[in-house]
């Protein structure tokens, strides 16, 4: 399926309506709930994905919709599914820390055709077409040029059930701050992987994920040039749950940390 126009009209409609409402509300008093034990939903992240419901059922009735806080098909449908997280950074904005987004892509039978990433903070829009490239603000995109991890400033996040696994996800996090120039936390994974995609990071990686987490954000870095992968080295999926997005240059070492820690610590850990 060619993406329709008015796919990508609606998606960057609906990204930059829900930075609006984030907005209005940041700061100020909102009513937070909690997930899990350190995983929270807000107010705002429920009325943000309501707009985009409506909007979606009014343009396009026979499209399904996966958004974060009403759900969804859980496995890709057949046909155009609007996968979408009405704030990417929830703990953030809860928080007033100004790093967050709304995150959005449209896939058909399971493949990104359409994304759009709005950081309204920084009035970022970040977009890509498969086949048609990736854009900041209407300016193409390209990945970084560095080649070494030794000159690369990497980024990842944590999953929230990180209490339960800090030797496993921080043991990883070391080996990356053992070898690259820098690595960084930044609490939106959406917006990770559009500064991939902008050359700004040279690689991202992180477990446990959800689709709505990395479906746009994954088109965007690969329409901008780079390679995304699971963090396995096998082909990506947003169902997948997990990736590594790079400038391409520095995957395979990428991959090669990642392989070798998992490998000592199962050894040490039997």
């Amino acid at each position: 399926m060619a993406p329709h126009p008015l796919l990508l009209t609606t998606a960057v409609e609906a990204v930059v309506k829900a930075g609006e409402l984030q907005l209005e509300r940041f700061g100020r008093d909102f009513h937070i709930d909690k997930k899990g034990t350190i995983d929270l939903v807000t107010e705002v992240d429920v009325a943000v994905e309501r707009m985009f419901r409506a909007l979606i059922a009014e343009r396009f009735p026979d499209h399904r919709v996966l958004a974060e806080e009403l759900g969804g098909d859980a496995a890709p449908p057949p046909g155009p599914c609007w996968v979408f997280d009405p704030i990417d950074g929830t703990t953030n904005y809860a928080h007033g820390l100004p790093i967050f987004c709304a995150s959005l892509a449209v896939e058909v039978n399971g493949a990104a055709e359409v994304a759009a990433v709005y950081d309204p903070n920084r009035r970022e829009l970040f977009t890509a077409e498969r086949g048609g490239g990736a854009f900041l603000n209407g300016r193409p995109l390209r990945v970084s040029a560095a080649s070494s991890l030794v000159d690369a400033l990497l980024v990842t996040g944590f999953p929230y059930d990180v209490h339960r696994r800090v030797e496993e996800i921080v043991g990883l996090f070391g080996d990356f701050v053992g070898r690259a120039r820098a690595v960084r936390r930044l609490g939106s994974a959406a917006i990770d992987l559009c500064y991939v995609a902008a050359g700004r990071m040279d690689g991202f990686w992180e477990t446990d994920l959800k689709p709505w987490d990395i479906a746009g954000g994954a088109l965007i870095v690969a329409e901008a040039g780079g390679r995304v992968t699971g963090t396995d080295g096998r082909p990506f999926t947003s169902r997948g749950g997990h990736i590594l997005a790079s400038n391409g240059r520095i995957h395979d070492s990428m991959l090669d940390v990642i392989r070798g820690f998992r490998a000592s610590h199962q050894s040490r850990t039997r």
